[in-house]
């Protein structure tokens, strides 16, 4: 059901919770209530330095938060906002149907952590 590297994401996570030196926030869905996602991110000169992720306990949103957090590490923002939900499944190698919402969480919480 879950590719073996979604299963490493859901066993391992990497970078979850907040991040005490965040300069940038993004929220997707309304925590408590449904799906979300919350990431954050320490940027410096344009450069994501480090990011983190928080979700809900669903295998497939926490090894996308996971997985995307890890990426994001190096890349600019401009990189960043290139990201697409098909490139985050592509990195998992796949999700289960009725779960690539999951990436798009992701998608919409840069999307909201850079806008403006």
């Amino acid at each position: 059901m879950f590719t073996a590297i979604v299963q490493d994401h859901v066993h391992n996570p990497r970078n979850t919770g907040l991040l005490e030196n965040a300069t940038h926030h993004g929220v997707a869905g309304v925590p408590g209530d449904g799906p979300y996602m919350l990431m954050w991110f320490e940027v410096t000169e344009g450069t994501i330095v480090r990011a983190s992720y928080d979700t809900y306990g669903c295998p497939s949103a926490i090894a996308s938060g996971s997985v995307s957090a890890e990426i994001l590490q190096g890349r600019t923002i401009s990189q960043a906002l290139l990201l697409d939900a098909t490139d985050i499944q592509r990195l998992l190698g796949g999700l289960p149907s009725g779960k690539e919402h999951c990436a798009q969480l992701v998608v919409d919480t840069i999307r909201d952590a850079f806008s403006g």
